[in-house]
């Protein structure tokens, strides 16, 4: 199954989409390069026919995120960020959106 992913703001870069298989983990990865020392990191993931859902929001570091069966990381210089699911299920098949604010 495949994973959409798509851009939240100008300002962060995402890769247009990923795809993996059932129980193979993946990474989501985002850039954004200008983000202020105030700002935290947003995630979010977008259901097929649903509303956007806040999956996690950090400022830095290393976050484990129990409800998806993964994790957010946070680099050093916090210029980027990466969900990691780590068994992917057909129902996490979704838009995955980062967002600073």
């Amino acid at each position: 199954f495949s994973m959409a992913v798509a851009v939240g703001r100008a300002q962060e870069q995402q890769k247009p989409s990923l795809e993996t298989t059932e129980g193979t983990g993946i990474n989501i990865s985002c850039s954004h390069p200008k983000i202020q020392t105030n700002e935290y990191i947003y995630w979010y993931r977008q259901l097929p026919d649903q509303r956007p859902e806040l999956l996690v929001s950090a400022h830095k570091g290393f976050k484990e995120l129990p409800d998806i069966g993964g994790h957010l990381w946070v680099s050093a210089d916090r210029q980027s960020s990466a969900l990691r699911l780590a068994r992917p299920r057909r129902g996490d098949a979704a838009v995955y959106y980062c967002a600073l604010g």
